[in-house]
């Protein structure tokens, strides 16, 4: 049985509503009876493990999917969107996570864009130019937000294209808008202006509907939250009345003992940093990237890489596999000094890298899960040497088991997983590889809470076994909890390295802020 909590105290009438929502794909019920209100002047939260059915959903809700059974109406009105533009009509936007928007065309031009107004005197064939700057400065200080409508929009960073799309959405009648995972690659600075962003609109009436796996922010920033489970609506509560272990409890249906038992025992105890470290890279470094830095790995240790976005912590660690050749500096591994002149040549050190880019750099999403599982075993190997059926079936059921790959079919394509999933089986990829160093940039962001427990206590496990472990992440209590040392960077510059007892998520905050003094070991 749902729950669902009382309505807002301003109204009692939601501006969007969806009831009994089905769905289905050939194999699979992506959603079973699902309703979801969204009432003006509210902030919503629509949370759930990855594979929950939140994407379905939104996708129900802006016409992208036909709706099996159930209803949508918008203000008391039943309706049925053959297409996004057709919600956008309605006053319902969209700002995913990966913008959308024309990075050569000017902040105005990108607001306006497709609703362009016309010159009458040119009969309407010429754009009003100095139209579309007007309504763009409008809706720009609408918003509270300082931007020269004429730069390029491909000259600022993500946060800022953020902003920009929201307001290319505010520029329409916006009764509705949906925000999927807008903090996932933003700072704190920058998560704190898309918030005071978010409360305009808010207190303007607009309903929002916020998807994100960072429960601080939720419990910031939300009033209300719908939770899914498995293509099924768990319940709707008041944020005030929902307490934070009882909402990751009705996501996952269990209590998390299991990350509780991964804070009692963290990853690699008991590890020594005695010996030949694995890789011991020295002074490495590049102009464009990174200032030259110390890093060594010893088997069974995991060490973490802190900071900010933009200190550099991607551009240490792709050094460090050869994605990225160095400028300065020296690699040795298990004593022989290397030379990593790409990414072969790091495989064939059996070091093993996944990025964070997921997308364009990790899966393949028209080839199956079992293609993509065995294709970096497969080029270590050779093309010439394939690797006989039984054998890729036998490699690639293990890892599916050993991670709970859902669904657990080798046959289904990559790019139809959810996020949690399609990480599952880039680990799977490099794990069958038996790697002795696995460099994972970000294997946590944008998943949900309980495939974030099954990851990192599969690196406790990894360290455990012997293996030695790169850990970057920008959640820095993941990093605490997993490491048993961490190097903390600032600027594009490795600052500090702290050891197990010298680490807490205090402490490095300390040293990653600007104008911080660090304790720890110096950086070199």
């Amino acid at each position: 049985m749902t729950e669902t909590g009382p309505p807002p105290a301003a109204t009692t009438d939601p501006v969007v509503a969806l009831h009994g929502i089905e769905i289905g794909f050939p194999g699979v019920k992506a959603l079973d009876g699902v309703d979801l209100r969204l009432f003006p002047g509210e902030v919503h939260a629509l949370m759930g493990e990855n594979g929950a059915g939140k994407s379905t959903l939104i996708k129900a809700l802006t016409g992208v999917h036909g709706i099996d059974a159930g209803t949508l109406t918008v203000r008391g009105e039943r309706r049925g969107f053959a297409g996004p533009g057709h919600a956008q009509e309605a006053g319902i936007a969209t700002v995913y996570q990966e913008v959308n928007l024309c990075p050569n065309l000017s902040v105005a031009e990108n607001i306006m864009l497709g609703r362009e107004p016309r010159a009458p005197w040119w009969g309407g064939r010429r754009i009003d130019r100095a139209a579309v700057r007007r309504t763009a400065v409008a809706v720009l200080g609408r918003l509270g937000l300082d931007l020269d409508p004429a730069s390029l929009v491909g000259d600022y960073p993500l946060a800022v294209q953020q902003l920009v799309a929201i307001a290319r959405a505010v520029a329409t009648d916006l009764s509705v808008l949906i925000l999927d995972e807008p903090t996932s690659s933003l700072d704190a600075g920058e998560v704190r202006e898309l918030f005071r962003v978010i409360r305009e609109l808010r207190d303007a009436g607009v309903a929002i509907l916020f998807v994100s796996h960072f429960l601080d922010q939720v419990y910031e920033i939300a009033d209300r939250t719908t939770i899914l489970r498995n293509g099924r609506l768990v319940g709707e509560y008041a944020i005030a009345d929902l307490p934070r272990l009882e909402m990751v409890s009705k996501m996952v249906g269990h209590a998390l003992e299991e990350l509780e038992d991964l804070d009692r025992q963290p990853a690699g105890e008991g590890a020594t940093r005695t010996g030949t470290p694995f890789l011991d890279a020295r002074g490495v470094g590049r102009a464009a990237g990174v200032a030259p830095a110390d890093l060594a790995v010893h088997p069974g240790e995991v060490v973490g890489v802190a900071g900010l976005l933009g200190s550099g912590r991607t551009e240490l660690v792709r050094l460090l596999f050869g994605a990225d050749r160095t400028e300065t500096g020296s690699i040795r591994v298990d004593g022989r000094e290397v030379t990593l002149g790409g990414p072969t040549a790091a495989v064939a050190e059996r070091i093993a890298f996944c990025s964070e880019d997921r997308k364009g750099e990790g899966i393949i999403a028209d080839l199956s899960v079992r293609e993509n599982i065995v294709l970096a075993l497969q080029a270590r190997r050779g093309w010439a040497r394939r690797i006989p059926r039984r054998t890729a079936d036998t490699l690639v059921g293990k890892w599916i088991s050993a991670l709970d790959v859902r669904p657990a079919d080798p046959d289904a394509l990559v790019g139809n997983l959810s996020g949690g999933n399609q990480q599952k089986v880039l680990l799977a990829r490099w794990l069958i590889t038996d790697p002795k160093l696995l460099i994972l940039d970000e294997p946590t962001r944008g998943i949900d809470i309980g495939a974030k427990t099954q990851i990192q206590k599969l690196v406790a496990e990894l360290a455990g076994d012997g293996m030695a472990v790169v850990f970057v992440s920008a959640e820095l209590e993941e990093v605490v909890r997993l490491s048993d040392r961490i190097a903390v960077l600032r600027d594009r510059r490795k600052v500090a390295e702290l050891s197990r007892a010298e680490a807490s998520t205090a402490a490095v905050m300390e040293i990653v802020a600007e104008g911080g003094t660090h304790r720890g070991t110096p950086a070199a």
